[in-house]
Order: structure tokens, then C-alpha cells, then sequence
């Protein structure tokens, strides 16, 4: 403050000069009337706060509008929608109790104690009466209340739930309470200064149960989930992305096209069809080849490893409560749930030379892990699952070099299954891990140095790593904007300290190996899960688990449908046979669900000329060609990329 004065920092470098506190509201007002219709909350020095804040002092303030590219409006409005839909609640339903209601990916939800359960219905009820709370524009306040007075008031309003999350509130600490017409909520804020700021941009989608503070020792409550955006069009967007989901979900998919199913007599483990296991292995042998080319030794490690090694490796403590074990000859034993611990025990074997360094050790291994039923989601979230990992063991003045191979490997592995936008994550030390802080410092620095050094854009993800190193995280985006987070590459110091791994140095010395972690697709199951959905089950021709079907349209062309058959699977090409009494029509409907390719029907005409009519799918004329000719057409476009 100077001169009496306080000066306000805005965005564009300028400063303004006023003589006494003034709210944000003011200063927006001040800069222009279209700023301050716009406005919904401050930036303080970069941190958000309500629009009506006092500013008391000299500071660099932004006014927060309703910007695209703004993650923190869309939570501010989707904690806003949240309290809309608690006030609809307690004016339809005045006997249902609130609990709590944040914001999510995509939404936020509410979860309410009501008297009888919400029913669908119910939902669009509640939702007109939000719309009806923002047309009323009622003002948004917020109040400090003392913790006492604020749980006292809400036993007496018969918020027994609110009470209690006030009352584990220290007692020396204000309580924020915002207030919207009659409705009163805790919460820390900030919040819009009205609820017609909010907009009509949202919509209800669904209930679900929900426990009591999420223990199923406590009671039932019902949780309504919502969505909210900054404008009609991003929610029309999303609501059509949500469509193109469900269309290319690959539970559904999965069931149409007979790749795998999934039955309660072996929760989250994956039974694959002839069709599916064919997509399966075709995976594999394609990033086989990728890893033969790139010098990995493929190996294969024991299912079954004794607690011993886990204890030493430090992964019974982190992990146990996810692992399946068992007992034999008084020696408790774990289904391993990654591959590390084992790779250093062949690492181990022998005398290993700083000559041999990078030694890069590859497995598609078989792993088990306890995940909650409710965590399971198709073949993407799964107990049993095959990693496609490889440890590299390196020198630390590898780790670059390694990270700079590695890169341009998955890049490349990405690209030719069609993924080009690829985000690349930095995750430094969580709070829970191994080794001291000097190593994480050493392995952190090392890791930031390679990246820097492939020239890979990146942001940082804070507290994410591994326990027992700092990782990169690659995350492909979709066809429809999702996005998976897939390939990893982890520096780890501490496990070869742990299980003893040496390599002898150029001086004659043992000396420890850097471990780096990784994985490209991350698993087989979830990577195929990503796939059918990416693709919509429409697979290019090359990883199409049944490429080619020839039908033939009348009985008097079987022959001439078996030599087709015959000359296609010569030629390597994954193919099948439909000879049924059926109409033609019938059978490509019924191969079109399954998504094959391509067609070759053959009919008198075909069989005495010697052609094909191919179909291809999704395209609505046939073409006629010569046998060779469509055999040559296929075999071209079914070239796996790279080989």
C-alpha cells in the first residue's frame, strides 16, 4: 500500500489505485460492465476465491470468467451445481437429509438420507426445480459461523449428518457456511455470487448407493450424479460423446463380435473366445517383433512366489493387502502381482558385466491383484491380467539414453495403431515410499534430465510416483477425447538395493544397477479393452481377429467357397467359411454385427467366371475382382505396420 492507497496487480501488468477496500464485484465493475456481467470469482495471487472478497490490501487479482481452457471454473460451477441440487432436494423432499456433494471428473454428485428413495422420475422433478432455482437468481453469501453454533443449528434443522462432519471440525476454526436463499450449506467455498451464474448448462444422470462417509459399516445413503459445463454446446458435447461410448463400449462389443466374456464363477479374471484370443496373440506377436528388433531377452518368471521375496522387495507391505495367497509346508506363498522382484532374481544369476549393461529383460507376465468388485469394470479393470513388462538394468549414465530408446519405441508402438496424441505425465515421490529422500532426489533428477532430453513436452503430476521410484506416465487420447493412461517408465534405485543385484564395473568393483520399469500397453486386457472401443470393433484388416468370411449365396458355388477359403489361408490370412442355407442378406447383416472386414461372396456366377464380390464393411456397394486381384488387395492392406 502505498501513498494510502491500494494498488491492484490485473493480469495484463497494469495497476489500479483505490482509496479504501474494495470488492472483487467493484473491481470488475470498475474495469467495465461486460467484465463484471461475466464475472464469477477471483484469482488472489492465484488462488480462487468468491467474487464478493474484500481486497484490503496491495495484491495481483484476476477476474475469473467462464473460459475454456479454465479446469478450476468448470469445478467452481460444478460445486455450485452441487449446492443447486441439494436446495431442489430440500424443497421437494424437506424430510431428506444432505450430506456432502463435490465435484468430479465430468460432474459432481450429492449424496441425501431421503425417507423413501429417489426414483427416476424423481430426477427430472428435481432437475426442473434446480433450473427453477436459477432463474430465480437468488444471491450467494457466505458467513462465518463458530463450530458449536454450527452444529447446534443443524441438529435442530435435523441435519444429524451435517452436525457430525462439523463437529470433527477443530473447535478454534471458523466455519463457512454459504448461504442461497433459504438454504444453507457448509462448505469452505469459494462459490458463485449468484445461482444464475450457474447457467442451465447441466443435467441429472443418474443414482446410486453410496455408504455413509464410505464404509459399509454405516448406513445406506443415495448418491445423485450430475454434470455441468460452461455452456449448452460443451454439454450437447458431452452428452453425444457419452452416446458414442455407450455405442463403442467393449463389454457389448466384446459380447457381439465373440471375443471374451466374464462370468461371477471367476470375478474379474478374463475367458477368451477363439476370436478374441486370436486378437490376443496377434498383439502379441506384433510387440514381440517390436522387442526382438530393440535387442529385450524375453523371459518367463514363477507364478507362485514365496512371502519372502515380497518382504525383502517391500512390495508385502505396500501390496499384500492385494495379493492372493496361499499355504504349503508351513511356507505362505503370493500369486505374484508384478513381475519386478523376479526379473532381479534372474538378473542374479551369474556375474554380470558393466559390458552387458543395458541388459533390457522383457515378459509378458501373468499377474494377479485383489481389486475390489466394484472396481472392476469389463476387461479393463481386472484380477487377472498379463503385463507387457521389461526391466531395463542400466549404468545411471544410461538412463538417458535408455529414456530417449524407450520413447521413440512406445511412439512408435502408438503410432500404428492410430494414437498420435500422446501426453506425457512427470509423477515425483509419493508420500508413502521407499529409500531416502537423496536417492528420490538422484532418480528424479535423472528421470527430468532424459525426458528434457528427448524434447517430449510434459507436466508434472505430484505425489504420483511409484513407491519405490519417480515415473512418466503416457497417456493416449481417443477418437472421442478420452483419455488412457497406458505406458510407464519408472527409475528405481531402490529395488536392486533391496534383492542385492550387482554388475561388476570397469574398475573390477561391484556397483549397483539402476532398475528402469516399463510397459508400453500396460496390459494385454485393458490395452484390447481400449482397442475395441477406439475402434469400435471395426479393427484395421492387419489386427482384425477374423479378417475375411466367404459366403456363398447358393450351394452351387461350395466348391469354388472352399478353394477361395483354402487360397486365402495359404496366403496367411485369418479366414472362414459360411456355407449355411441362408440368405446372402442375412449372412452379411450377421458378419456386419460381428464387424469382419471383409466379405468374398461367391455365387454360380463368381464360381464359373472365377471372381469375388467383395463387400467391406460399413461400405454399401460391392465390387467385383478377379480372385487374385482381391487376394492381392487384401494381403497389401493386412501387412502388419513395420514388418
Amino acid at each position: 500500500m502505498e501513498n494510502g492507497k491500494i494498488n491492484i496487480k490485473l493480469p495484463d501488468g497494469s495497476l489500479r489505485a483505490f482509496e479504501k477496500p474494495i470488492s472483487g464485484e467493484d473491481l470488475a465493475l470498475d474495469i467495465g460492465p461486460g467484465l463484471a456481467k461475466a464475472a464469477l470469482a477471483l484469482r488472489i495471487n492465484g488462488e480462487m476465491k468468491d467474487l464478493r472478497t474484500i481486497l484490503e490490501e496491495d495484491t495481483s487479482v484476476e477476474i475469473v470468467t467462464a473460459r475454456e481452457e479454465d479446469d478450476e471454473v468448470l469445478e467452481l460451477l460444478r460445486h455450485d451445481a452441487a449446492h443447486v441440487l441439494a436446495e431442489a432436494v430440500k424443497e421437494l423432499y424437506p424430510e431428506t437429509q444432505v450430506t456432502i456433494g463435490p465435484a468430479i471428473a465430468d460432474g459432481f454428485y450429492y449424496d441425501f438420507a431421503p425417507v423413501e428413495p429417489f426414483t427416476p422420475e424423481d430426477l427430472e422433478k428435481i432437475e426442473k426445480r434446480m433450473h427453477e432455482i436459477v432463474d430465480r437468481d437468488e444471491q450467494i453469501l457466505r458467513e462465518e459461523w463458530q463450530r458449536d453454533k454450527a452444529v447446534e443449528f443443524f441438529k435442530n434443522i435435523g441435519e444429524k449428518y451435517k452436525a457430525q462432519i462439523i463437529a470433527d471440525i477443530p473447535a478454534d476454526q471458523p466455519i463457512g457456511i454459504y448461504r442461497q436463499g433459504d438454504f444453507q450449506d457448509l462448505c469452505r467455498g469459494p462459490h458463485l455470487p449468484s445461482t444464475k451464474k450457474l447457467g442451465h448448462a447441466f443435467k441429472l444422470m443418474k443414482l446410486a448407493g453410496a455408504y455413509w462417509r464410505g464404509d459399509s459399516k454405516n448406513e445406506m445413503l443415495q448418491r445423485v450424479y450430475g454434470t455441468a459445463w460452461r455452456s449448452e454446446k460443451e454439454l450437447k458435447a458431452y452428452l453425444n460423446r457419452l452416446e458414442e461410448a455407450e455405442r463403442r463400449d467393449h463389454r457389448k462389443l466384446g459380447k457381439e463380435m465373440d471375443l471374451f466374456h466374464l462370468q461371477e464363477e471367476a470375478v474379474g479374471m478374463v475367458f477368451w473366445h477363439e476370436k478374441g484370443w486370436t486378437l490376443y496373440r496377434t498383439l502379441e506377436r506384433y510387440l514381440r517383433h517390436k522387442l526382438e528388433i530393440a535387442d529385450y531377452k524375453e523371459v518367463k518368471t514363477p507364478q507362485l512366489v514365496d512371502r519372502k521375496l515380497w518382504e525383502a522387495s517391500g512390495h508385502w507391505e505396500k501390496f499384500g493387502e492385494h495379493m492372493y495367497t496361499t499355504e504349503s509346508e508351513e511356507r505362505t506363498f503370493a500369486l505374484k502381482p508384478m513381475n519386478c522382484p523376479c526379473h532381479v532374481q534372474i538378473f542374479n544369476q551369474g556375474i554380470t558385466s558393466y559390458r552387458d549393461l543395458p541388459y533390457r529383460m522383457a515378459e509378458f507376465g501373468s499377474c494377479h491383484r485383489y481389486e475390489p468388485s466394484g472396481a472392476l469394470h469389463g476387461i479393463m479393470r481386472v484380477r487377472g491380467f498379463t503385463q507387457d513388462d521389461a526391466h531395463i538394468f542400466c549404468t545411471e549414465e544410461q538412463i538417458m539414453s535408455e529414456t530417449e530408446i524407450f520413447c521413440a519405441l512406445l511412439l512408435d508402438v502408438y503410432k500404428d495403431f492410430g494414437f498420435t496424441d500422446v501426453k506425457v505425465k512427470f509423477s515425483d515421490r509419493p508420500p508413502v515410499r521407499a529409500g531416502e529422500d537423496a536417492i528420490w532426489d538422484k532418480a528424479e533428477g535423472a528421470l527430468r534430465e532424459a525426458i528434457e532430453a528427448t524434447n517430449i513436452p510434459y507436466t508434472m503430476n505430484p505425489g504420483e510416483g511409484a513407491f519405490y521410484g519417480p515415473k512418466l506416465e503416457f497417456v493416449l487420447t481417443d477418437a472421442i477425447g478420452r483419455d488412457w493412461q497406458c505406458g510407464t517408465l519408472q527409475v528405481d534405485f531402490v529395488l536392486p538395493e533391496r534383492l542385492n543385484a550387482n554388475y561388476i564395473g570397469e574398475d573390477g568393483a561391484k556397483h549397483r544397477p539402476v532398475m528402469l520399469h516399463r510397459a508400453i500397453f500396460g496390459s494385454m486386457e485393458r490395452f484390447i479393452g481400449i482397442l475395441i472401443e477406439e475402434y469400435a470393433g471395426r479393427f484395421p484388416l492387419w489386427l482384425a481377429p477374423e479378417q475375411v468370411v466367404v459366403a456363398t449365396i447358393t450351394d452351387e458355388a461350395d466348391n469354388y467357397a472352399r478353394e477361395v477359403l483354402s487360397v486365402l489361408k495359404a496366403n496367411g490370412l485369418r479366414a472362414s467359411l459360411d456355407l449355411r442355407n441362408e440368405k446372402i442378406n442375412y449372412k452379411v447383416r450377421e458378419h456386419s454385427l460381428a464387424k469382419v472386414p471383409a466379405m468374398f461372396v461367391v455365387g454360380k456366377r463368381e464360381a464359373e467366371e472365377r471372381t469375388i464380390s467383395v463387400r467391406r464393411l460399413g461400405e454399401k456397394h460391392q465390387k467385383v475382382l478377379a480372385l487374385d486381384d482381391a487376394m492381392a488387395d487384401l494381403l497389401e492392406e493386412a501387412k502388419v505396420p513395420g514388418q
